[in-house]
């Protein structure tokens, strides 16, 4: 029997590759293809050189030949592999959006994520326009702290392209990998899978007009930081601390991550969470538990601005548990204190913007205390 080539290309339309949206004929996987009576030779180039990727395209590969073509097909599969060329840290801007603000922290435990839903919805309570991608792969904590655990991003259809809509919950959109896992679901991911994960969540999302993109990175200096920054002209960032002595070690590094040449990011401020504990019944007092005015200190020496101050107190622990986010409380201490570290923030980005190339032509103007976007 002799067989024939296009049948065995319409066959290996029905694969992809793993982690490719496209199949394998449509991503340019399939680069030939040669019969010779019931035998057939198909060489594959992939852009990764995982073993267990090229074991399951070879697999599908023959799968697939002796499904839809002639079960008894001798099947060859060559597969090689072309690294991708290195790039340098750089960002493909995205229309629409004017200023992307990543929130990160040297470890975990800091309050990065809680610091990062107040902001959002801070800026959101100014007026601005805001998106927040959750970019802590393997411990995403948005969707509960936003109360739209059970909510999924939907398709939407721009410019003929179907794109993912993101969540919206009190004025700002969400997207998070939370939305597309069980929640009693550990996230496996190596580097790369991550990556394009993070991707999709980026370029295949209909965010609209924004004012500001929030990145929530995970904890530590890693992968997904430089896959952030490699995918996003990143405005500024801004490193959450405690003022414990362990926590300003890693802040340390995570600022110092910011700033090396290959990446160099403007570093807006550091936050110092947890200041002080005030009890509920004592709202005058603080207590220092973990330190005083640690961050404000390292804020200092490396000469960067200091942002603010977050008190430990109960009642942000049980806003982030129920989904409602601190800073939409009104005229609370608490909220004044979220209140007055946005404004700063958004100091800082006017500050940055006027003094360092910008990453798109935006122009941001502070009126009576008060925040607004010249459009």
């Amino acid at each position: 029997m002799k067989l024939d080539k296009k049948e065995i290309m319409k066959a290996l339309e029905t694969i992809s590759v793993s982690g490719e949206g496209k199949n394998m004929v449509e991503s340019g996987v399939v680069q030939n293809i040669m019969t010779f009576g019931d035998e057939v030779v198909v060489d594959l180039l992939l852009s990764t050189p995982a073993l267990h990727i090229k074991k399951r395209a070879e697999v599908d590969v023959m799968k697939a030949i002796h499904e839809h073509v002639y079960q008894k097909a001798k099947v060859k599969v060559n597969v090689k592999v072309q690294a991708p060329e290195k790039t340098e840290i750089k960002g493909k801007a995205i229309p629409g959006i004017k200023n992307i603000v990543a929130v990160a922290s040297g470890k975990g435990g800091v309050g990065k994520s809680t610091v990062t839903a107040n902001l959002a919805v801070s800026l959101a309570k100014m007026g601005f326009k805001v998106g927040l991608l959750d970019a802590d792969i393997y411990g995403p904590s948005m969707p509960m702290m936003f109360d739209v655990q059970a909510e999924k991003p939907l398709s939407v259809n721009v410019d003929g392209k179907s794109k993912m809509k993101p969540v919206e919950n009190y004025g700002v959109k969400l997207l998070s990998i939370g939305f597309f896992t069980q929640p009693n679901q550990a996230v496996i991911w190596r580097g790369p899978m991550a990556a394009k994960a993070l991707n999709q969540m980026i370029f295949d999302a209909a965010w609209g007009e924004l004012d500001f993109l929030l990145v929530d990175l995970p904890p530590g200096t890693g992968d997904i930081h430089l896959s952030i920054m490699q995918s996003l002209p990143v405005t500024g960032a801004v490193v959450v601390s405690t003022p414990q002595n362990v926590a300003l070690a890693d802040a340390k590094k995570g600022v110092a991550m910011f700033k090396q040449e290959a990446i160099n990011v403007p570093v807006l401020g550091i936050v110092e969470n947890m200041a002080y504990f005030t009890p509920e019944e004592l709202p005058e007092n603080k207590y220092y538990i973990f330190g005083k005015e640690g961050a404000k200190m390292l804020a200092e020496d490396l000469e960067v601005p200091f942002l603010g101050q977050i008190p430990l107190v109960q009642s942000i622990r049980e806003a982030g548990d129920i989904g409602h986010p601190a800073a939409l409380q009104e005229e609370t201490p608490l909220s004044e204190a979220f209140d007055k570290l946005t404004q700063n923030i958004v100091q800082e980005t006017v500050d940055r913007n006027s003094s360092l190339p910008p990453t798109e032509a935006i122009k941001i103007t502070t009126m009576a205390g008060c925040s607004a976007v010249k459009k």
